[in-house]
């Protein structure tokens, strides 16, 4: 359930108080203008979310920063986005109107899009073709300039588009308008499930000039022409619209009531002064009590937002956290292959699933069992189910470490012995024996603590240089070394893997197909190429135009060493000969291990967001939901700030400790929110509203009286405080 639920709610609330006139041209009894607007949510939706679900990715594997910057800057654009709302509704109300505002931030919003997209062509600064752009910090400062627009872009219009559909239907239309509000809901889900899948499939692929590289720009580019469709069709809806005028902003009034109350009270601070019952009373002077009530209605409701932003900051991390976490798993589902960032349509599939389970079998289950399941105690259960959700994801993070391998730390050097002749070698190194098998490798690297290490094969002793902080391989034969090579240092990212080839064959061999390997000499290695998963071919050629295919299946995330012995000819069985050396281990857990996180969160989130939104509007004015949708988008904004907080500053040297970290976190501000909710008092709005009759004039003339008076009491008080000082 995305927080836009919160601008569709507020708006079928205020829609069903608004007089607007009924639009010229109706279909099946709709407004005609609608279905411009929900072509345009759709579009607008799969460009947001289909941008947003290959983010971290680029910023991990495009721009190379490392995984906490990623989810640094990653979480700072998302707090961005549902900070500009509050900006898109001053300004929609209270200066453009809401029609002016969604044009003009989606003009900016569509330039964003563009921006990105182009700052994904890695062809632009990569003058020597190698695949890597030269000029890297060209390409972060056009992202940086690209999020930004976007995120003034899709905030600004956010509260707008369902209210300014809302103001299509007339008086007697409020079936209809009903109707339509489920309808944008849908194109909202429809737009961001649809984006998430389809985007990552667009990044997978591989674009390029020059060379061929993982297409973000395909998967940015799509997103942004979708969102110029955006533009092009709610502008083509034009002459059809009620364009409402400006009528002010509520939350400028109730900031300014606030902020009178606040003032007042401390210029009145002095004994002198009788107490009042509550602290917004010292506004009575200047604001009617109606809108003081109202105030206070919504202060309490707000005072209840505080401990809102920790389930946020565990809920968004699906899009960053957690699919970092999908790109050392295994993605392998049999018929077909899940991306990384494809495993966040978890979420919405299941949102679709256990909203009408949970509102029609959960809830009255309970009810029958007598059991009182108020609002409150659902959002406090939907916080405690996110911190399980946390706890599901460190112990999946747990079994993945246990599956990666262990890197030399900068104290130590690894090392791997092959051997290269059909027969079996007796090695010792530094006094610890051992055999290697024809054609085999030692097995595990060896940890060693120096830089020159003394080996001794069928007892004959060499010197190997290592290096510490690195991982070599080093060929042998009974006559000595052969030759060594650097190995990778780290895993092969993106769920690809890397292959080489070692030629111990008595000519040179060239090696292409899956990869283009080049030429490789005797006794020497190959580069490494990097394979995607599934099924690679290799073609072995030598001068006289000989060849033989060697096919090997790839998981993800593994590094294989190919050699080619000196038994190998060319023929019908000639690959039988090539053998396989593990160096790195492929991703063994599996990524449908993340689906018992991503259900617990779900469900977490079905009771908590929408059980909270449903509260929310219940004990709050009727004028007021703008108000708290403005604050419920601000506990989203400051939650995504607390993960950039805690990813900078936190530095735990485990994933799982991070994990763990934030599900205690949460479980803490879950105890404080279920003592708060204990305490608080259900009310009817509409009840105390109902207290509270329109002010007559002698009212009026009375509450210019108070004004009067207690600015003549506040003189009085202020010349008694200089008179005791004098006198002091």
């Amino acid at each position: 359930m995305n927080p836009e639920k919160a601008d569709v709610m507020a708006d079928r609330e205020q829609g069903k108080e608004k007089k607007s006139k009924s639009s010229k041209a109706e279909c099946c009894g709709y407004p005609l203008s609608i279905f411009f607007i929900v072509v345009n949510e759709f579009c607008e939706r799969f460009s947001y979310y289909g941008m947003r679900a290959v983010l971290v990715l680029y910023f991990r594997y495009f721009l190379r920063w490392d995984d906490d910057l990623a989810t640094t800057i990653y979480h700072t654009f998302v707090a961005l986005c549902y900070l500009t709302p509050i900006l898109g509704a001053i300004v929609a109300d209270s200066w453009l109107g809401k029609f002016k505002t969604i044009v003009y931030l989606s003009i900016v919003y569509t330039i964003g899009q563009v921006v990105m997209a182009v700052s994904a062509v890695h062809d632009i600064t990569d003058t020597n073709q190698d695949g890597t752009p030269d000029n890297m910090t060209f390409h972060v400062a056009l992202s940086m300039v690209g999020l930004f627009l976007i995120a003034v872009g899709t905030g600004g219009i956010k509260p707008c588009v369902a209210a300014f559909g809302g103001d299509q239907f007339g008086d007697h239309q409020d079936k209809q308008r009903s109707t339509f509000f489920s309808i944008f809901y849908l194109s909202i889900n429809a737009g961001s499930l649809l984006s998430t899948v389809i985007t990552p499939i667009l990044r997978a692929q591989e674009c390029g000039i020059n060379s061929q590289q993982k297409c973000y720009p395909l998967a940015f580019g799509v997103p942004a022409a979708l969102m110029a469709v955006a533009l092009i069709v709610f502008i083509a809806g034009s002459g059809m619209y009620t364009k409402a005028a400006p009528k002010g902003n509520i939350m400028m009034e109730v900031c300014k009531c606030i902020g009178f109350a606040i003032k007042n009270r401390f210029r009145h601070r002095s004994s002198a002064y009788p107490k009042r019952e509550h602290w917004m009373d010292w506004a009575n002077e200047k604001y009617d009590k109606l809108l003081i009530a109202q105030v206070k209605m919504v202060l309490k409701v707000l005072f209840l937002y505080i401990p809102l932003p920790m389930f946020w900051a565990l809920f968004d991390q699906q899009g960053s956290r957690w699919t970092l976490q999908a790109t050392t798993m295994d993605g392998n589902f049999g018929g077909f292959v899940v991306q990384p960032d494809q495993m966040q349509t978890v979420n919405p599939i299941l949102i679709l699933v256990m909203v009408p389970i949970v509102d029609s079998v959960v809830y009255p289950l309970i009810k029958k069992c007598g059991l009182n399941f108020t609002p409150l105690k659902r959002m406090t259960v939907g916080m405690f189910m996110a911190g399980l959700a946390f706890v599901a994801a460190a112990l999946v993070q747990i079994q993945i470490d246990q599956t990666l391998p262990k890197f030399p730390s900068h104290t130590e050097a690894q090392v791997k012995f092959l051997n290269m002749e059909n027969n079996p070698l007796s090695v010792s190194v530094d006094g610890t024996p051992f055999d290697i098998q024809a054609f085999q490798s030692s097995g595990n690297y060896l940890n060693l603590n120096m830089e020159t290490a003394t080996v001794a094969v069928n007892g004959n002793e060499f010197a190997v240089s290592l290096i510490k902080g690195r991982r070599q391989t080093v060929l042998l034969s009974s006559t000595g070394i052969l030759g060594s090579s650097q190995d990778l240092n780290t895993k092969p990212e993106q769920g690809n893997n890397d292959i080489r080839f070692v030629n111990g064959f008595g000519t040179v061999l060239n090696v292409t197909g899956a990869k283009d390997l080049g030429a490789v000499t005797p006794n020497n290695f190959s580069d490494y190429g990097l394979i995607p998963q599934g099924k690679a071919i290799f073609t072995i050629l030598n001068d006289e135009g000989q060849t033989c295919n060697y096919s090997i299946t790839l998981g993800f995330g593994s590094s294989y060493t190919l050699v080619i012995p000196s038994t190998f000819s060319f023929g019908p069985n000639c690959w039988t000969t090539i053998q396989q050396i593990e160096d790195i281990k492929p991703n063994t857990i599996h990524m449908a291990w993340q689906i018992p996180q991503y259900f617990l969160m779900t469900s977490g989130e079905v009771v908590f967001s929408v059980t909270g939104l449903e509260f929310s509007y219940s004990q709050a004015p009727s004028n007021m939901k703008s108000v708290l949708q403005a604050g419920w988008l601000l506990t989203v904004a400051v939650g995504n700030i607390i993960v950039l907080i805690v990813a900078e500053a936190g530095q735990l040297p485990d994933q799982w400790a991070e994990y763990v970290l934030f599900a205690s976190l949460l479980v803490c501000v879950c105890i404080i929110f279920s003592i708060m909710a204990y305490f608080y008092t259900y009310i009817d709005p509409a009840e105390i509203e109902a207290k509270f009759t329109e002010q007559n004039p002698e009212d009026k003339e009375e509450k210019k009286k108070g004004l009067e008076l207690g600015n003549m009491y506040s003189l009085a008080a202020e010349k008694s405080e200089q008179v005791k000082q004098t006198k002091i």
